[in-house]
């Protein structure tokens, strides 16, 4: 998957940063999205942040990491009396006001398509429009994306095969393309590029086992309970790069430790999700260290982070990629 690394950090528009910084509070942190067109409806993510006092906004869209954002504003709005409707009013000179939050970005839908957002705050919730340049119009609801802050289980199970190595139970397709996975010879691969793969079992927090063979020119990717992305790929070739290597939470994080490619050899992948934290150990070595996941990735099956979701394999980019065992284990009481 491609992405677009732009940070763009917008400077105040307010004359006192205090009071913009105050005035955006509404939207402050992560939330968890759904665009609906009149066609599809996808998930998306969203940071709104201030650093040093200045306003920040990234998002995750349909595909790819994080997009940079920019004219990033606050739209006034007429006051009502609804309850719940007034939560984003602020103190404007000597009228309270209520306010949309606005701003722009640039996004992959088959080509780089301008969006813009406008977005109203009610609480935990937040409604609001997209117009893209395309001319699609989408709605967006969300709400704040869950802390998910908890204790490493005591004990895991043992470990337990999703993959049977004879056939395909326990695995659908997903996605609009036609399905080319097979079993061959004790190995779950894509012949060519098609549908995604996803386990029919949903998970919580687990211990991943891995096993894989990634080609030269292969790019695919593990999403963990189908909304954070694994990504396996040798295409990283700069530091800017990493957080789209191998191994790499997709857009996110960057793997600690430079290993070497190893196209068409098999490798390992033991990865720990519990809650939002992850921890992904290459061929014994670790390279991601207990970090929290920010957000979905582009691709994710939804945004409704709290609830438990399948492992599913990328399938859609290219062929070629093949798993000779994928082991689950789960907290054990």
């Amino acid at each position: 998957m491609k992405t677009i690394l732009a940070f763009l950090a917008v400077a105040a528009t307010i004359p006192h940063a205090s009071a913009q910084l105050r005035a955006y509070l509404p939207y402050a942190g992560r939330w968890d999205l759904t665009i609906q067109t009149p066609t599809e409806t996808y998930p998306a993510w969203m940071e709104v942040s201030d650093r040093d006092g200045v306003v920040t906004i990234v998002v995750v869209g349909k595909e790819g990491g994080l997009h940079g954002s920019d004219r990033v504003r606050l739209e006034p709005l007429p006051v009502t009396t609804e309850p719940g409707l007034n939560d984003s009013a602020v103190r404007m000179g000597d009228k309270t006001v209520a306010t949309r939050l606005a701003f722009s970005t640039v996004e992959n839908f088959g080509r780089q398509v301008s969006v813009e957002w406008a977005i109203e705050s009610a609480g935990n919730k937040v409604t609001g429009t997209q117009k893209r340049g395309d001319g699609v119009e989408g709605k967006i609801t969300g709400e704040h994306a869950p802390s998910l802050k908890r204790k490493p289980p005591a004990k895991w199970s043992a470990p337990e095969p999703l993959f049977n190595g004879k056939d395909l139970t326990g695995w659908e397709p997903m996605g609009g393309g036609e399905n080319h996975w097979k079993a061959e010879d004790g190995t779950l691969v894509n012949v060519s590029a098609g549908a995604n793969l996803r386990s029919t079992r949903k998970l919580d927090d687990f211990k991943l086992h891995a096993e894989f063979n990634c080609p030269r020119g292969c790019n695919s990717g593990i999403f963990l309970r189908g909304r954070y992305e694994l990504q396996i790929e040798y295409g990283a070739k700069t530091a800017a790069e990493t957080s789209r290597g191998m191994g790499a939470i997709f857009g996110f994080l960057a793997p600690s430790v430079t290993t070497p490619p190893t196209p068409g050899e098999w490798e390992n992948l033991d990865v720990t999700l519990v809650g939002r934290t992850v921890t992904v150990v290459r061929n014994g070595v670790t390279i991601i260290d207990s970090k929290p996941i920010p957000g979905i990735t582009g691709g994710a099956i939804d945004s409704r982070e709290a609830l438990p979701g399948p492992i599913y394999l990328q399938g859609d980019a290219t062929n070629g990629i093949g798993f000779r065992k994928i082991e689950i284990s789960v907290p054990s009481k």
